[in-house]
């Protein structure tokens, strides 16, 4: 892999651009048989939040792992992921409107979820070796 693209793929800022972008389409999608600009404002929301978790769930992954043992360090940090971000995103988008919550909100999570599971298991591998 070239050197610009490696150091593209380990950019913060792009991680969260492509989460705002990847995740408020997908948004609009969802909402799409909706009157506009509805779909775009649920786009919106749902890409400020998907920018939002992307910058935060590598942290608390890293500090929830430090706070567990055992095999419960394995699936506990990311199942606490999962709801809190399922929480967030759920009232976020009631709070603002979104007419397809459940629709809206299941990719983001599935994405987020399946990224706090592989990271929180490549940590909790690597510190269980030490």
């Amino acid at each position: 892999m070239p050197d610009a693209l490696k150091r593209l793929a380990r950019s913060g800022t792009v991680h969260v651009l492509f989460a705002f972008l990847a995740m408020g389409g997908w948004a609009v999608f969802a909402n799409r048989a909706y009157e506009m600009p509805r779909p775009l404002y649920s786009g919106l929301v749902q890409g400020v939040m998907s920018a939002c978790l992307t910058l935060f769930l590598k942290s608390v992954i890293d500090g929830l792992s430090k706070r567990f043992e055992g095999l419960t360090r394995f699936w506990a940090p990311p199942l606490i992921a999962c709801l809190g971000s399922a929480a967030v995103l759920v009232a976020i988008h009631a709070a603002s409107g979104t007419p397809e919550i459940l629709k809206t909100v299941a990719v983001p999570l599935l994405v987020s979820t399946s990224y706090a599971t592989i990271y929180n298991y490549s940590i909790s591998a690597r510190g269980a070796k030490t």
